[in-house]
């Protein structure tokens, strides 16, 4: 995505910054409210008994379907930027991404089960990728190219994004809990409604951020590419749809369908831009550079994208959720992330700026972030040993997601600014998103793991992939120094 600066927003009325910043605030605070409130008790509604409201699939399957639905918002994450920029204009994408959004929650809300499931998904697959990317976009074009105020506007805007999926399971998990799933499906459709309700009322404030395409299809084309495209994408849904309501494929099918294409896709990226005659030598070795980076990113998402999953079952089959007399809902562990987040980016912002030349390169913050989520993973090893063979006690549990935010702060922000240094000048924006191939990769192929997981066997699975990935990290750290080499000057 790539929608440009064009700055002709007012420029005050939020804090000191243009006021199209609020609309951009509260859109993406009440997506991200809706989206994890959603994941925050899918996991639950699809394997618990249908006696308590759930659709009784196994858990394996269960905890897969959770998995390829966060690696397929992110590969949709790129048609929809592609779509902003040649069609619709990022701000049309927006309305009509919440529209989708908000029908998808609709959709899960209603008791048709797996087919309601399935509906709702795909739609919030489709609506999510549209939306997105190109809200971030649009909080670029709020500000002129040699606005100071930039870096400080995006702070405020990933604010809106935590705090949203901070109260999300407060509010859609406990409702889903307590009273029922659907009702905590719908009030993530309403959460969802009231951002597009302030989005459209707001909208006038973007001035003409995203409100054309950048680079648009010609006209004689247009008719052509959107219907041959619109066309494949509609037949893949429908036999994909069909294959599983007919039982013929399964879910479990379709869960491996989804992986084998996350995995698939950046190989294509890759061998498509290495391949091209329109690269310097320099940017190919950059290229190069960025693949050990493009791995460790996929194998970092595919433990941190645990937490809807099997961190989530944890939560919810083996531990105390009782403190004091009462019994708080297991999906309220959803919060620590987000809220972990807000408290350490000020500090690591601080601690970048503070250590200046002397913080560590690139491959070594990647490192970083490779360690601290195999300790995430290592300390729910511990905390089991800890409540001596017992239910795993609250405190002990909510330490595993701060420890995950340590390692996303090192690495996921890293993991931005650098693709855009290695892009190879001709295919930038491509570049930013064969980087959203990376946690796509990651969930696709951690669909497949976690069917690996279950209760009984915690331990081991997690003492497996937490020593596997610090195993990694390690190869990357005697690796870095050759990756340095080829990245010809960019830190």
């Amino acid at each position: 995505m790539s929608t440009p600066t064009v700055a002709d927003a007012p420029q005050t009325g939020f804090f000191g910054h243009p006021r199209g910043l609020l609309t951009l605030f509260f859109t993406e605070m009440w997506e991200r409210f809706s989206y994890y409130g959603m994941r925050a008790i899918l996991a639950y509604y699809l394997y618990y008994a249908v006696s308590e409201g759930g659709l009784a699939i196994p858990e394996p399957t269960a905890l897969s379907v959770v998995g390829v639905y966060g690696a397929s918002v992110y590969m949709t994450g790129i048609l929809g930027g592609w779509l902003a920029d040649r069609v619709l204009g990022a701000q049309r994408a927006v309305l009509y991404g919440g529209v989708i959004i908000m029908l998808g929650h609709l959709a899960l809300a209603l008791p048709g089960g797996i087919s309601a499931v399935l509906a709702g998904l795909i739609l919030l697959v489709i609506g999510t990728g549209l939306l997105k990317p190109n809200v971030s976009g649009m909080v670029g074009g709020l500000y002129g190219p040699d606005d100071t105020r930039r870096d400080a506007g995006f702070s405020i805007y990933y604010m809106g994004i935590n705090l949203g999926a901070f109260f999300a399971p407060f509010v859609v998990g406990t409702l889903g809990e307590k009273v029922s799933w659907h009702l905590g499906f719908g009030a993530a459709a309403v959460g969802m409604a009231l951002g597009l309700i302030q989005y459209v009322l707001g909208r006038k404030h973007l001035g003409s951020a995203g409100s054309a395409p950048v680079n648009p299809l010609p006209a004689d084309q247009k008719g052509r590419v959107l219907g041959r495209a619109g066309g494949i994408v509609i037949a893949f849904v429908v036999v994909l749809v069909a294959l599983v309501a007919t039982g013929v494929m399964g879910l479990s099918g379709m869960v491996t369908v989804v992986s084998v294409i996350s995995a698939v896709l950046p190989v294509v990226y890759f061998s498509v831009m290495l391949s091209s005659k329109q690269i310097t030598k320099v940017e190919r070795d950059r290229l190069l550079a960025y693949i050990p980076l493009f791995l460790a990113t996929a194998l970092f998402f595919l433990l941190f994208e645990q937490q809807p999953n099997t961190l989530a079952n944890l939560a919810e089959a083996d531990t105390d959720l009782n403190v004091l007399g009462f019994v708080f809902p297991a999906s309220w562990f959803q919060s620590v992330n987000p809220l972990a987040i807000i408290v350490l980016a000020p500090v690591f912002a601080m601690l970048w700026v503070k250590m200046a030349d002397k913080q560590p390169s690139t491959p070594q913050k990647f490192v970083g972030g490779l360690v601290f989520v195999g300790l995430a993973f290592l300390w729910v090893v511990l905390s089991k040993f800890a409540a001596g063979g017992a239910e795993h006690l609250p405190l002990m549990l909510a330490v595993v997601f701060v420890i995950m935010t340590i390692g996303e702060l090192m690495l996921s922000p890293v993991g931005l600014s650098v693709t855009t240094k290695l892009a190879p000048k001709v295919f930038a924006s491509q570049t930013m998103g064969l980087y959203f191939l990376a946690p796509a990769m990651g969930q696709g192929v951690g669909a497949q793991v976690v069917k690996m997981y279950s209760v009984e066997n915690q331990q081991t699975y997690f003492a497996i992939l937490g020593v596997a990935t610090i195993a990694c990290a390690v190869l990357l750290l005697v690796a870095s120094r050759s990756i340095k080499k080829y990245m010809h000057g960019v830190n």
